[in-house]
């Protein structure tokens, strides 16, 4: 007879790998389609669309003579060994086309997240009821105490695959390297199954191969990523050319800066132009200042402003300690030594300003990006808040990502702004490709408006968009102030037909 304890403990361990599998799906697919609320409901439905087919099928299994049943149940988890392995391989060779040929991201989310993550899901599913029943058949007079340690292994399993995947293995050993170890606690657990099931020495033998196999063909891969932190897969290009190298910056699916090695000055993407000169634009002629950056990136701004010797004392809040290594060691920043070096604060923007106590005279917001948006950092109370640390005669300023044919983001964004500060531009590129739908504004809010209209950059150039103007934007669009309680930007930011 099975001891209950090994039973319970395959059941555990199945579960933990299968959770494992799940929170990795994210972050593999980041580099591809980004992280957003999207992303995570489509994996979440697929992986419980694969437990539940994989469940049903192993309750059919479940009705047969145990020995054969166990059988069965380490070929299936032998099933979940390969088909992870493999996820890697299926990843890469469909996600181009894919992307490609779908009408836009939600669309490619759902699929990719089926032909990569529903089959483990569904061969990790077989094993629940198969066990569980072998449990109670094998241990009678205790069939209630065994079907009820299965199911709460089952959950405890989940909650220690979660966690494991989210503070550990992910961290240490990258999202290959952790599906490379869930593959062999498979292989283990498969084997282990078809050794009480008495199946042939042979088949065990080749289930131990070929997903060790294809596992370890996995760790041979190109890594797309230049670092994979906790929270991004960080990318450096490189793109040469007569004047000198210039790199860029992607996290996850997204280039978030450029910057060139020979000139700190240069804003090559239209919003950090603006970025860079607005605040700059707000605090002329002031002997000093003080900014408040919300994310790194590239550190462009900062680099530029040091770079002028403008009188800034700079506070960086980048989350990801990653994001600004790789800003040191590949894009050429410098934050400083002494009294006048920059600031950097490892830590979520809204909650160090919630924390501290200090004021500025500029914070800037960089949040936008796809439709992927911290929502927390855009909504009325988060605005409040901001309001809250500037020092008299201080402005907020922010990107803001829209199509040009709704412009529901934008009215959504200003109306908000405008229930916190009296004064609300939007400025913009004027070089903007009119074929492109989609455009980058920048917001500036403060208690008064600028002095000009209009900012010319060795870069670019920024003009002020007239406040009739964006009143007629605003009549013509529902009245949606974002809050922390509402703020459907994942929405509003999808393609057309989406949503």
């Amino acid at each position: 007879m099975t001891r209950l304890w090994l039973l319970v403990a395959v059941q555990a361990s199945v579960s933990a790998a299968s959770l494992v599998v799940e929170i990795v799906a994210g972050r593999m697919l980041a580099p591809y389609l980004g992280m957003s609320l999207y992303t995570w409901t489509s994996i979440i439905a697929v992986v419980l669309a694969g437990f539940s087919a994989g469940h049903w099928v192993g309750g059919r299994i479940a009705e047969w003579p145990p020995a054969q049943a166990l059988r069965a149940n380490g070929w299936a988890i032998l099933a979940a060994a390969l088909s992870t392995a493999g996820a890697v391989f299926i990843l890469r060779a469909t996600a181009g086309p894919v992307i490609t040929a779908m009408p836009g991201p939600v669309a490619s989310i759902v699929t990719l997240s089926m032909l990569v993550f529903f089959l483990p899901s569904f061969f990790a599913g077989i094993p629940a009821p198969i066990l569980s029943m072998v449990a109670v058949s094998t241990h009678p007079g205790q069939g209630g105490r065994a079907l009820g340690a299965m199911f709460a292994a089952g959950a405890w399993g989940a909650i220690l695959g979660t966690l494991a995947a989210g503070f550990v293995f992910i961290s240490w050993l990258g999202s290959v390297g952790t599906l490379v170890v869930v593959t062999g606690v498979y292989v283990v657990l498969g084997l282990l199954s078809l050794y009480w099931g008495r199946a042939h020495r042979l088949g065990m033998v080749l289930g131990l191969i070929l997903p060790l196999a294809l596992a370890g063909g996995a760790l041979t891969r190109p890594d797309p990523c230049t670092r994979e932190s906790d929270y991004f897969c960080i990318r450096v290009i490189d793109q040469p050319g007569a004047e000198g190298l210039t790199r860029l910056m992607v996290l996850d699916h997204l280039v978030h800066g450029v910057a060139s090695e020979g000139e700190p000055r240069a804003m090559l993407i239209g919003h950090g132009m603006m970025l860079d000169a607005l605040p700059r634009l707000r605090m002329e002629g002031r002997s000093e200042w003080s900014a408040y950056l919300i994310g790194g990136g590239t550190y462009s701004v900062p680099r530029a402003w040091r770079d002028r010797g403008e009188p800034v004392a700079v506070t960086v809040a980048e989350i990801d300690p990653e994001v600004t290594r790789a800003a040191q060691d590949f894009f050429w920043y410098d934050p400083g030594t002494g009294e006048g070096a920059d600031r950097i604060v490892a830590s979520d923007a809204r909650r160090l300003l919630a924390q501290e106590d200090r004021r500025y005279d500029v914070i800037i917001g960089d949040a936008f990006g796809d439709i992927a948006v911290p929502q927390h950092l855009i909504t009325r109370e988060f605005f409040q808040l901001a309001q809250a640390r500037l020092n008299p005669g201080g402005v907020y300023v922010m990107n803001v990502i829209d199509h040009m044919d709704r412009l529901e983001v934008l009215s959504a964004m200003v109306r908000t702004a405008r229930e916190v500060w009296p004064s609300v531009e939007v400025w913009t590129d004027p070089r903007h490709d009119q074929a492109e739908n989609r455009r980058v504004f920048v917001l500036v809010a403060g208690q008064e408006p600028s002095s000009r209209t209009q900012v010319q950059e060795p870069w670019g150039q920024a003009i002020r968009i007239a406040a009739s103007s964006i009143d007629e934007i605003l009549s013509q669009r529902p009245v949606l102030v974002f809050t922390d309680d509402f703020a459907p930007i994942d929405r509003l930011l999808g393609d057309r037909g989406e949503g």
